[in-house]
């Protein structure tokens, strides 16, 4: 208990941006919120397992061409056993379709093979545990901590990087550096779903070519400077 009052501290600490700042971010959080206030992930999963490996298929993958392939395979493997019975050759063959299928199918059976091994065939709720997996890394566990487990994580993929870098919100040259940014200045009451809302502003509105500033609802709290008019 110590150790998190200790985190929770720490974490409410390095949250003190300038007081103009901190009203500009909490007011973009505002209007995320009130657009979109309960945001959801695009990948289809039943439960927490097929969550994971949704997410580990999605890598360098549209979560639509995700999508497409993984409601027959979990039809019949949406189990960590049903998954290492299916077998790599029938994993690789439902998934032929996404990029990279052949290690993805590899990881898949692996990753299963170890949650039975290691946590009695469960999720953990962990990130080190997480990312001790095959085919998956610090975004993957961050996806699946906050949405199977509702945990306030924010998983940096190359659209959080960018909606983050441009208004700005926390500037970073990694992803990582990014997500300790945002852990540090996203209002608590808005940490739990600011992943959500960040990706789904840079897939849809502030996008990597051509920003659709037109239609932000964060026009003039944002400081692009090539804004579109």
């Amino acid at each position: 208990m110590a150790r998190e009052n200790s985190s929770k501290s720490g974490r409410a600490a390095k949250r003190r941006p300038p007081a103009a700042e901190a009203a500009r971010i909490e007011a973009i959080f505002a209007r995320l919120a009130a657009s979109n206030p309960e945001p959801k992930g695009e990948l289809y999963y039943t439960n927490p397992f097929t969550l994971l490996v949704a997410v580990v298929l999605s890598a360098q993958a549209t979560d639509a061409g995700v999508n497409k392939a993984t409601p027959a395979l979990f039809a019949v493997a949406d189990t960590p056993e049903k998954m290492v019975a299916l077998g790599e050759d029938r994993v690789r063959e439902a998934i032929k379709t996404i990029g990279l299928f052949r290690t993805k199918a590899k990881n898949v059976v692996a990753l299963s093979q170890l949650l039975i091994e290691r946590h009695g065939g469960e999720v953990p709720q962990d990130r080190d545990a997480l990312t001790a997996l095959p085919g998956v890394g610090r975004k993957t566990a961050n996806v699946v901590l906050n949405i199977a487990f509702h945990q306030p994580t924010i998983a940096v993929d190359t659209h959080i990087f960018r909606v983050s870098n441009r208004l700005p919100l926390a500037k970073g040259t990694t992803p990582e550096a990014v997500e300790k940014g945002l852990e540090a200045v996203v209002p608590e009451k808005y940490l739990l779903h600011a992943h959500h809302w960040l990706i789904l502003h840079g897939r849809y509105i502030c996008k990597a070519r051509k920003p659709e500033c037109g239609r932000c609802i964060l026009y003039e709290l944002c400081r692009f400077k090539e804004k579109t008019a």
